[in-house]
Formats: structure tokens, sequence, C-alpha cells
């Protein structure tokens, strides 16, 4: 519309400029930034001026910042025991079920736990049954004390073992229960702890690892948050549950809708402190690491404000027209805040307080004027 309203106001300007009562022109005239209309042509323009007004503008704090993932949802994969990797199928940004066989790996160590293992739960048979028997002696008197001490001994050692070696192999994946002298293995399954996907891979088919090594590392996306940066001086602003809009510098107009979840406590050298904000809807599209943008709607403020439309933009600035005379206006460059519900927030604006703006009509001056300097 604002096209066609340029268009109406320049015909009017025109023709005011051309044609007075009889035979007389009346032309528009400008110095500078100002325009002087006749009574007639203010009139026509529907040029009408009003005070800055005082009302609340919620204020908007412009932030950026990253997409993180909380430290419970990064995961490292390592081998207790070492070994080396026998086969894998996995690269950088595939995903993984939990549960899922990620690797296999081999070594001799775990042929010779399995063996350990199989050799004491056989000993502690044997050891089980001779306690028994010496228990029944001692207490008929028919073997010493030191024989039947020396029985529960070896048997509390067996069992010891055992329980330490059926932890090792659970460590490595292996349930002691299924291990017999029939299937004793020399490789092991590595599986995914969780959902998500692989971020990194450090080894290679072939490669021995130790036990403080990394294998893989992995990420469980779903419970990503937005990581911002907040100045000393508007950590204030913020509280719990705050609500945040984010989008991404690829794709501004794809909203995001988050809730601050917990705010920094610690103002860092560049005095800023980092606030967490929870996704309220998961998107896989988004990858940890991406750089987001986020605007935050603060507690409202009294400003200076003028009606949108008495503000303009000329050359990427913006003005404002400001009443000289009835038939007179200057344009003036202003600083602009937020616009809420038809009003644009004026800032710096003390020292306009007593002055009279055109609230309606300022684009056909400004038109008008810059029309006027081209002749």
């Amino acid at each position: 519309m604002k096209p066609i309203i340029y268009i109406i106001s320049i015909l009017l300007l025109s023709s005011c400029s051309n044609k007075k009562t009889g035979t007389e022109k009346e032309p528009v005239t400008a110095d500078g930034n100002i325009i002087t209309l006749t009574a007639a042509q203010v009139k026509n323009a529907g040029i009408v001026t009003g005070s800055l007004d005082q009302r609340p503008i919620a204020a908007v704090l412009k932030l950026n910042g990253k997409i993180d993932v909380p430290p419970q949802n990064m995961v490292s994969v390592s081998v207790p025991l070492g070994g080396y990797l026998k086969t894998t199928k996995l690269l950088p940004g595939m995903h993984v079920s939990k549960g899922e066989v990620i690797a296999v790996m081999e070594d001799q160590q775990y042929i010779q736990l399995q063996q350990d293992y199989l050799m004491t739960k056989s000993k502690l048979i044997y050891s089980q049954l001779e306690y028994d028997r010496q228990k029944e002696l001692n207490q008929s008197k028919a073997s010493s004390d030191k024989v039947y001490q020396q029985a529960a001994a070896e048997l509390s050692g067996l069992q010891i073992t055992q329980r330490a070696l059926s932890e090792k192999l659970q460590l490595i994946g292996i349930n002691p229960a299924s291990v017999t002298q029939n299937n004793i293995s020399r490789s092991i399954n590595i599986y995914s702890p969780i959902n998500g996907f692989v971020t990194k891979v450090n080894v290679n088919i072939g490669k021995y690892v130790s036990p403080t090594e990394v294998l893989f590392e992995m990420v469980n996306p779903e419970d990503i948050h937005l990581n911002l940066l907040v100045f000393e001086k508007d950590v204030d602003k913020l509280f719990i549950g705050q609500t945040v809009t984010a989008f991404t510098n690829n794709d501004p107009a794809k909203k995001y809708s988050c809730k601050i979840l917990l705010i920094g406590k610690e103002i860092g050298a560049e005095r800023n402190t980092e606030v967490h904000c929870h996704f309220e809807q998961y998107d896989k599209t988004l990858i940890p690491g991406t750089y987001m943008n986020a605007e935050i709607a603060v507690r409202s403020r009294n400003s200076f404000v003028l009606p949108e439309d008495a503000v303009v933009r000329f050359e990427n600035k913006q003005y404002a027209f400001v009443k000289k005379t009835d038939t007179q206006f200057e344009m003036i460059q202003v600083e602009t805040g937020n616009t809420e519900s038809g009003f644009t927030e004026i800032l710096l604006a003390d020292q306009l307080a007593k002055e009279s703006f055109v609230t309606k009509g300022a684009y056909s001056l400004l038109m008008g004027l810059k029309n006027k300097s081209e002749d």
C-alpha cells in the first residue's frame, strides 16, 4: 500500500504546487531538510501532528550462542581391558541404537580370563565338598580345628576369586553364566550405550587399544540445549522459565521456541555468563555446535514513542518530521528501538520531548522533499 500512498502524495503536492485559487502557482519549497507547504497542501496531504507519547514498550534482548549437549548425553566408548580392534562399521555422523554391536575386539587376555574363571569354578566345587566333609568331621571331633579352618579359608578364597573374575567378565560384556569349556572365545562385542550418533572414530582395524584410549565418541541429541552468552548488564533481566526465540543464520525465518533452564552464577573475563535454554520440541536437524541467534522479550518499560507511520526510512537511516510552523516541517534523524502495537520507541528523546512531530503524512513529506531536491 505504501508505494500507492507515495504516488498519491506526490500528485497531491505537485498539484498543489501548480494550482492556486485563480491562476497563481504555489510551489513546494525545500531548503536542506526543511520543507515548506501552503495551508491547502498541508490539508490535502492529510498531515497531522502530535507530541511524543510515553507508553510501555517490551524490550527485546538479542543474544547469540550455540547448540550444546549436557555432559550426561556425551559418551566416550573404551575397552576396560584393552585389545585389538577386529571389526567396526562406524563413521562420524552415523546413527546408532542402544545395545547395537558397534565393534568387535579380540585379545588373548579374554581367553585367559575365561579360563581362570572356569578353573576357579571347578576348584570351588571340590572346595565346597571338602569344606562340608571337614565340618562334619570337626563336629564329631574326628578332625582338628586347624584342618577345618584351612578348608573354610580355601573355600572363602575361591569364592572371592570367582566373584572378582565374574565382575571382570561382565566388565568386558561376557555373561559369566554362559561361559563353558566349549564356548571360550577370544573376541568380545562392544555395544552402544545410548541412542544417538557418532561424533568421532579414533581407531582403525587391527589397532591395539589400551584401556585408557577412547575408541568412539557419541552424542544423544534428544536433550540438546541452547547455550547463550549474556553480558553482565543484562543478566538481571532474565529468569528461569523465560521464553526464548532462537533461529539460525541459514534459515532465520524458522523459529525455535526455548525456555531458560539455568542462568550462570559466574561472570567471566569478558564480563558475560552462560545461560542454558531447553528446546521445547526436539528437531533432529539441529546439530551440536551450530551457532544460533536468540531474542528474549524482557520486562516492559515506559518509553517515548511515536506512531509507526511517523518514522520514515531513507538511505538506511530513520527520520521523523518536526513541526516548525503550521506549514513548515524539518526532517531530523532519530534513533529507534522496538516497535510494538503500532508504536515505535524513540531513543535519546529527552531533548525532543517538547517538539511537535508529524504523526500522519510523514511519507508524503519525505517524497515531496526528496522530489523537490532532485529538481
